[in-house]
């Protein structure tokens, strides 16, 4: 197969080429950068990366194919975090078009083509990543030769495109798993599907309403606050009914962009990171404790610890940078996480916030 140029355009003017091995079509978004050594089918389906274009610094990617993506009888999808492809483009050092992996169904080069997103390859990436470590993320394009017509880019046209990200990534309709003893209801802004799973695996019945429902007149156990993409600050229809559920007294758990959302809520600040948090092995200690866990992440704003109001403290910190990585309230049974317990595939260090969670239903 004859392969196509193509250019990764960034935002502070550096242009880098490559090779095409996507959808022969160019895109933009954010570009930003994970760390993480295994799992590209989970990380390009993970709604967080909906509108963003994904640097994987790891240098080998493709080498296991793609596995099938039907949903089962749950309607959830088994070997992914959601239905599609939400990041813009991908980017890589080396890709392996003969892969390997007896559940294979097809190439990530043919997923790429089949779901109309651009990869570029022969890219150094660890420049690339050490670049926006240093600068922090970008706006930044990836061309195709002979796709560069009518095609531009713009700060503000990414500015726009943030604002419109949770409500592109979550549910349209009122969806329900499970037929537990407890009910869970859970606020989609772009939930991970094995959050799904977890709950469900435990014994939950959960009811998945859209980003900005008014769940607060419905009945239920618990709520759960899902992960998401973008700014939070954006998301004001969630923050209101947030205010509403702290004001009773029934379990609230948050994670990712569900504990920015909560932050929010009880009326603290949150602030965009340089290049944000995207790995699988980010490493956590227990506030008040020396008690460390290791865990996946992918956001991009944090908590300002400083401006949690009375009656809540810091849950998590991280060890690298010292930025917050989850709250909880000190008389009720509210806490958030930033990093993702669920994690798939892995580390599952801090699954059992989700048997603490239950057991306070």
């Amino acid at each position: 197969m004859e392969r196509k140029k193509a250019v990764l355009q960034l935002g502070n003017g550096c242009s880098m080429e490559g090779w095409s091995f996507g959808y022969e079509g160019s895109a933009s978004g954010e570009v930003v950068f994970s760390t993480s050594m295994v799992g590209y089918p989970e990380s390009l389906t993970d709604p967080s990366f909906e509108g963003q274009i994904l640097c994987v610094s790891y240098p080998l990617v493709g080498n296991y194919g793609i596995p099938s993506m039907v949903t089962g009888r749950d309607g959830l999808v088994a070997q992914a975090e959601s239905e599609r492809i939400h990041v813009q483009g991908l980017v890589i050092a080396d890709y392996s078009e003969n892969y390997s992996h007896w559940d294979a169904v097809k190439s990530l080069g043919d997923w790429l083509r089949e779901q109309k997103v651009p990869g570029i390859s022969g890219i150094d990436t660890r420049a690339l990543t050490r670049m926006i470590r240093e600068e922090g993320v970008m706006p930044g394009r990836i061309v195709v030769e002979g796709c560069e017509e009518g095609f531009c880019h713009s700060e503000e046209a990414e500015g726009r495109r943030e604002n419109l990200l949770v409500p592109r990534v979550s549910c349209k309709e009122v969806l329900h798993y499970g037929n537990g003893r407890k009910r869970v209801v859970l606020v989609d802004c772009g939930v991970k599907h094995n959050i799904l799973r977890c709950l469900v695996g435990r014994g939950m019945e959960v009811v998945r309403v859209p980003w900005d429902y008014d769940f607060t007149g419905l009945d239920y156990d618990g709520l759960f606050i899902s992960n998401g993409p973008g700014d939070p600050a954006v998301c004001t229809a969630t923050i209101g009914h947030l205010k509403k559920a702290l004001e009773g007294d029934r379990p609230i758990f948050g994670v990712c962009l569900g504990s920015q959302l909560m932050a929010l809520a009880a009326g603290a600040r949150t602030f965009k990171l340089p290049y944000g948090h995207r790995s699988h092995n980010q490493p956590v200690r227990l506030v008040g404790t020396d008690r460390c866990f290791i865990t996946s992440q992918n956001h991009g704003y944090a908590v300002d610890p400083a401006t949690l109001p009375a009656g809540w403290e810091p849950f998590f910190v991280n060890l690298n940078d010292g930025t917050n990585e989850g709250i909880r309230h000190l008389d009720k049974p509210f806490f958030a996480t930033q990093f993702h317990p669920e994690a798939s595939g892995g580390p599952v260090d801090t699954e059992f916030l989700f048997d603490e969670f239950i057991s306070q239903l």
